[in-house]
């Protein structure tokens, strides 16, 4: 009986224990977690999200990096601005509104803008292989006879649409080989208008020309630099000089940072993209 009692007097302690000490902790835990939308496979750059890509978890709150998207619907029907992978969160610069593959913008096409592609004769020439769809680069242009070299304004800012290897294989549907290598692109293929194309089909002949990665990030941020060449060509075709007309800021100019080593920093893997918001702004 007496053993009877202390177990008893015990089970009553640990009952007490659990009601307001051990249960106020798990429900703070639990209180803690929250439902995140993450993807549960590869998606490739430029790819449409479906909501068979998509899987809810609980996760601690704590761990959420700022942006991330909680609502499914807000990702749905939305198409991958880069290559996105299996557990990635997904944050607005992830995401774009338009596709970016080949075929989606030719067929975008509407005679405004047209595709022209450019001959990479060196394996520098082509960025080793690294320009990826919705890529701005500038172009640079070398005179074959006089080994002079610069880059047009009509052709500072351009956006790649596909590379393509000899073979006729697009960037976004390069296969890798089993030990990681993959072929190399054999053309740049670039939005651009008619004037710009037929530069471009004169430089072919008379020049070589280097590919040089501008931007790659958000399409709203890529879309000001296309913004400023379009405007180029609008003080061009009214025969004014831009310096005495009223030219957009120059997103790359106005913050005073060397271009070419952000380019490469993204080449290397050190930063994402560069962000053109904080270079106006004079942060960076």
């Amino acid at each position: 009986m007496k053993n009877r009692t202390i177990i008893g007097v015990i089970c009553m302690i640990l009952a007490v224990v659990i009601t307001f000490a051990v249960a106020p902790i798990v429900n703070r835990a639990m209180s803690d977690v929250s439902e995140v939308v993450r993807l549960s496979k590869d998606i490739k750059q430029g790819a449409k999200i479906t909501a068979e890509d998509l899987e809810q978890v609980q996760v601690k709150s704590d761990t959420i990096p700022d942006g991330v998207i909680l609502n499914v619907d807000e990702i749905v029907g939305k198409y991958a601005a880069s290559p996105l992978y299996s557990g990635d969160y997904l944050t607005a610069d992830k995401l774009t509104d338009e596709a970016n593959t080949a075929g989606d913008v030719f067929a975008s096409l509407n005679g405004s803008k047209v595709a022209v592609s450019i001959t990479i004769d060196t394996f520098a020439a082509g960025l080793s292989g690294k320009l990826e769809n919705g890529d701005i680069i500038s172009i640079i242009v070398v005179d074959k006879d006089t080994g002079e070299s610069n880059i047009p304004d009509e052709l500072k800012y351009m956006k790649v649409i596909t590379t393509t290897t000899a073979g006729g294989i697009d960037k976004d549907a390069v296969v890798k080989n089993d030990d990681g290598s993959f072929e190399i692109p054999s053309t740049v293929t670039l939005l651009a208008n008619t004037e710009q194309a037929k530069l471009i089909a004169e430089y072919e002949d008379s020049a070589t020309m280097t590919a040089v990665l501008v931007y790659r990030g958000t399409s709203s941020n890529a879309q000001k630099f296309l913004d400023w060449q379009d405007e180029y060509f609008r003080h061009k075709a009214e025969e004014t000089e831009p310096e005495e007309t009223e030219m957009p800021e120059d997103p790359v100019e106005t913050g005073g940072g060397d271009i070419i080593e952000e380019a490469n920093d993204i080449i290397n893997g050190n930063v994402d993209h560069y962000d053109v918001n904080e270079a106006v702004n004079g942060d960076e």
